[in-house]
């Protein structure tokens, strides 16, 4: 009998973790002297070549389909199924496969350590020059980022084995390279044991997705070093602790030192040191361990990201210079005391966000401009923090939060969510056979990342559930490295961590645990879940961030939409989610759940995050003598330097305007600020605008830059009258089924059984083409998810009119007076609103509409929203508006919309959320008008005010679409006109609304007016 065993496979033996690979160290680029190193450009050292760029490449479904010696110097890449592929890149992206989108689900029968026969596998060639200078020094062969294993070849022999996604494997090569041309060839498999850890809620996407280099070092040479700060006790002078570990080659080495200069910003020496490091045996390392005195130096924080340049020159005998090592040092401390997070003796709050390396083309294969722009980001946004969900983000990134000031809470490449479908969190996390495997991905993280000052928090991965594994992680991590606590969610009882933490906590319990007296702080690891439109209830949480020291914070779910950019056949573009591939099982649109979209443009979510997280706060203490109090919530910064920018606008127009500098207020401190505002008597709201900015230039904004922002309404000494306007009689009459009402030049056309407004035009123009009608429906949001079964099993979105009396009559001041009432109810059920529409017509054209009711009957809990909609003609799509803007708005996601005039076109009104859903609602407003290009058109006033959204689509269309490709723009304008809005929440994932925000059905009244006019007469502010 004849068998063959495909389980004796390195992918398939949790056990086997790698072949060959070198031990983990820092991830560092040595130069051949002090000037080139300083320059901190990897591209600039001899001693550093890339090997970025087009690979022959090969797919087969399986390892054993894939091509045999694909490794060898025959070139078999001329045989069929050869191509050329990115390197950094995914596969799946280039046409090879399908991305596949999960969020807990194992896209493969769960059986660890095995995974499918049918192992989808890319073969990789590439041929790489080595100069005749490097032939005598160590050659290693560095990978940043391969998914999810990986064989390696140099020159047809075999050099090792790897797994571990996202973090960096790197294999001395040294006896396999030749002077010249060389042949690279890399194996990868889909598939690995490795991929029951890394279960993360995002696309399964495959390949060689970050850099691959090559380093050049001596044979005697500086194999890693680690340094840690340590302040005084008044946190003025410092110490530099630093172990440099020093490796001879094949030949025992002669007697060396290890020179040590730390420079300040302007170059000045802070402190040096030289030290000897004795001959050594072949391949022995020797650890020079010393302490540096830095008297007073500058302290890193994320508000104050000073640098230190720290060069480590390793010099033979002689003094002449082996290699040098540069990094880039911060001054800080990172401490726990009674129950704060404390950074350089301060508490620091966490304005944090996740992040994955995501872009809609290339996937988790990110550039260094794109890591860039997300970090530039982050600081014009008021975000300090990041928690490189869930695994190690490019190596590059930390650099750049070390550079521009954010706090990364750094997490391991490891989760195991799968498993709690299958109703065991714990299986691979508490069985003692895995540990080598969990602590692997601990220990790599922390040794290449450890000599970061924006990495304040290592953590153990995510949702997982809780084990002997994390314990060993735990306690591997405190071994090494005994200043920076440790987290991770899944530690309930933080038995082996620094910090609790829990994901999506309601408000309620965030104050509990605010309220509980502990040792250790708690961050909200994930919250406000930003899922299309939302989050909701920013506020709220931010309020108790601010009140309960024990709550330092904690970070978004999450920084950007998954989305992959794809392209319909006729060439419209979309983002793909979940299911688009035709991916099995998937969680749809779930991908789809950041603060930016996936071309990177700020969501409204992302504004209103901004205006929450603002480090400065200000309160009217005299509005009219121009008093103000400002409180600095900088947890280091003073406010000098800001720079107050003001103005008093009264209906929408800049009356008065002005600068002031700021007091050099301290964190948590407030000071009385005396704007000199002078009496407002012009017609018009007034307000008076405060604006913080920036009063230099930074590395992420140009001066003037806003950071903070205020407003105050005004009193006004005295209000001119209204002008008059031109009236004439009321008229009506009948014919057939309409009632017909002229007055000026408005002709308004009604159903005289419903006493519905079926017309309204002006001056020969059709204004309204139908409506406005009560509604309450609206096109779920994602945070709807969970409650719009409920809303569609009351037949929301089915209510019917059941007019049961109409009639109309001439009151004595002649105006025409329509009333109608109705039952607004649904099909099946018994319960609904008895209700009444009573329209006032007056000689101006003026039509008042006054819509009132109440709930009868069992009635559901919460309504998504409550108001009028109507159909209006498509030419009249420039808007303008007084109330709050300039974007989008909701009951409990309002705080970044500024009280103004403000003016866009209907299609700039819409928010392009990837997953069509309600959006585009302007809260608060007094006034809305609608016109056409030259400037006719009508105006809506609340009575006392109103939300309003304009669409080129019925919520039935947004409702019914799943891309915005799906949507077609309508030839009529659909206009909303709301009493009330339901709240957004964030319930997607996490709290629903709080019930302040939640529209529970009530009695109600209220009042719109629509009187139609031409901007070139008369400003719709006047009317």
């Amino acid at each position: 009998m004849n068998m063959t065993n495909n389980r004796n496979n390195d992918w398939e033996n949790h056990k086997l973790l790698h072949r060959n690979r070198m031990e983990a160290r820092s991830c560092f680029i040595p130069y051949a002297d002090a000037d080139s190193a300083l320059t901190h450009e990897r591209g600039g050292s001899d001693r550093f070549m890339l090997l970025n760029g087009h690979w022959d490449f090969h797919y087969a479904p399986s390892p054993a389909a894939a091509p045999e010696r694909f490794y060898a110097e025959e070139n078999v890449t001329e045989a069929e199924g050869w191509s050329r592929i990115p390197v950094p890149g995914h596969w799946q992206l280039c046409g090879y496969g399908r991305p596949h989108y999960t969020d807990l689900y194992y896209p493969f029968p769960v059986q660890p350590p095995y995974v499918p026969a049918e192992n989808p596998t890319g073969s990789y060639r590439r041929r790489f020059y080595v100069p005749a200078d490097w032939i005598g020094d160590r050659i290693t062969l560095n990978f940043q980022g391969v998914d999810s294993a990986f064989h390696v070849w140099v020159n047809g022999s075999p050099v090792g084995y790897s797994q571990g996604s996202r973090m960096t494997s790197e294999f001395d090569i040294t006896p396999y390279v030749k002077e010249g041309y060389n042949l690279l060839a890399v194996r990868v498999y889909q598939w690995s044991d490795g991929s029951y850890l890394e279960d993360q809620d995002m696309w399964w996407l495959s390949g060689i997705f970050r850099d691959v280099y090559l380093l050049r070092q001596p044979q005697l040479h500086i194999a890693d070093f680690f340094c840690t700060t340590e302040f005084d006790a008044d946190y003025r002078d410092a110490r530099l602790h630093i172990a440099i570990a020093v490796k001879s080659g094949e030949a025992p080495s002669r007697q060396a030192a290890v020179r040590v200069q730390l420079l300040d910003a302007s170059g000045r020496e802070a402190a040096a040191g030289s030290f000897s490091v004795p001959t050594l045996a072949p391949g022995e390392t020797y650890t020079v361990r010393e302490t540096l005195a830095v008297e007073s130096p500058k302290r890193w924080s994320a508000e104050t990201p000073n640098l230190y340049d720290l060069l480590l020159t390793l010099a033979d005998s002689e003094g002449s210079p082996l290699e040098v090592v540069p990094w880039r040092v911060g001054f800080r401390q990172v401490e726990i005391k009674e129950g704060r997070l404390l950074v350089n003796g301060a508490p620091v709050t966490l304005r944090g966000v996740n992040r994955h390396d995501h872009h809609p083309d290339t996937g988790r294969a990110v550039t260094l401009d794109t890591m860039r722009e997300d970090v530039v980001m982050m600081k014009r946004f008021n975000i300090n923090a990041v928690r490189t969900a869930h695994y190690p983000n490019d190596p590059r990134f930390y650099e750049l939060c070390d550079k521009y000031g954010l706090y990364v809470m750094e997490e391991a490449d490891l989760e195991t969510h799968g498993f709690e479908l299958i109703g065991d969190a714990n299986r691979l996390s508490d069985d003692p056979a895995w540990q080598e495997a969990y602590v692997d991905r601990i220990e790599r993280m922390v040794m290449r990342d450890k000599n970061h000052p924006s990495v304040i928090m290592w953590s153990l991965g995510n949702e997982s559930g809780f084990g002997c594994n994390h314990e060993a992680m735990a306690a591997w991590c405190r071994g090494y490295d005994k200043t920076r606590p440790v987290h991770y969610e899944g530690d309930k009882e933080a038995k082996a961590c620094d910090v609790y933490s829990t994901m999506y906590s309601s408000h309620e319990k965030c104050i509990a645990f605010g309220e509980t007296e502990s040792g250790k702080p708690h961050i909200v690891c994930e919250y406000a879940h930003a899922m299309g439109n939302g989050p909701g209830g920013l506020k709220e949480y931010w309020d108790i961030f601010n009140k309960y020291e024990r709550m330092p914070g904690g970070f978004v779910w999450e920084w950007i939409d998954h989305g992959l950019r794809q392209f319909t056949p006729d060439g419209r573009e979309y983002y793909a989610y979940g299911g688009d591939f035709g991916d099995e099982p998937n969680n749809g649109n779930f991908v789809i759940d950041g603060l930016v979209f996936p071309d990177r443009t700020p969501s409204p979510g992302l504004y209103e995050l901004k205006k929450i997280m603002e480090p400065v706060e200000a309160e009217a203490l005299d509005p009219s003598a121009g008093k103000v109090r400002i409180r600095n919530r900088y947890d280091v910064l003073t406010l000098d330097h800001l720079r107050l920018v003001w103005n008093v606008t009264v209906a929408g127009e800049v009356a008065q305007s002005g600068q002031l500098e700021l007091p050099p207020v301290a964190p948590g401190e407030t000071a009385d600020v005396q704007i000199p505002v002078r009496p407002v008597r012009n017609a018009g709201e007034a307000w008076c605008n405060l604006s913080f900015v920036t009063k230099s230039d930074t590395l992420w904004a140009g001066h003037g830059h806003e950071v903070a922002w205020a407003q105050f309404a005004l009193p006004q000494a005295a209000v001119a009258p209204r002008t008059a306007r031109v009236c004439s009689p009321v008229r009506h009459w009948t014919e057939g089924a309409r009632l017909y009402v002229e007055s000026l030049d408005s002709l308004a056309v009604f159903d005289k059984r419903r006493g519905m407004l079926l017309e309204w035009h002006y001056a020969g123009m059709q204004l309204v083409r139908s409506g406005p009608e009560m509604t309450v429906w609206r096109a779920p949001i994602d945070n709807d998810m969970y409650a719009v079964q409920d809303m569609r099993k009351n037949y929301l979105d089915r209510m019917t009119h059941d007019v049961q009396q109409c009639s109309w009559s001439l009151s004595d001041e002649g105006k025409l007076v329509i009333s109608s009432r109705f039952r607004f109810a649904p099909p099946v059920y018994d319960w609904g609103f008895d209700c009444e529409y009573r329209y006032t017509i007056d000689g101006s054209g003026k039509l008042s509409l006054e819509l009132c009711g109440g709930p009868q009957g069992s009635v559901p809990k919460a309504l998504p929203r409550l108001g009028l909609q109507m159909e209006i003609a498509s030419s009249f799509d420039r808007v303008k508006w007084s109330g709050r803007g300039p974007g989008e708005t909701y009951p409990d996601s309002k705080e970044s919309g500024r009280f103004g005039v403000y003016q866009a076109t209907v299609d700039a009104l819409y928010t392009p959320y990837v997953y069509p859903q309600e959006n585009g609602n302007r809260s608060d407003c007094r006034w809305v008008s609608f016109t056409d290009l030259m400037g006719a058109g009508f105006v809506v006033a609340g009575q006392p005010q109103l939300h309003f959204s304009a669409h080129r689509y019925s919520a039935q269309d947004l409702e019914r679409a799943k891309h915005a490709t799906d949507l077609r723009k309508r030839d009529a304008i659909t206009v909303h006109l709301d009493y009330m809005q339901n709240g957004l929440g964030s319930a997607s994932c996490g709290p629903a609304q709080l019930p302040q925000y939640e529209l529970r059905p009530h009695d109600f009244r209220f009042r719109v007016d629509l009187l139609p006019f031409n901007d070139n007469a008369r400003s719709p502010v006047f009317l």
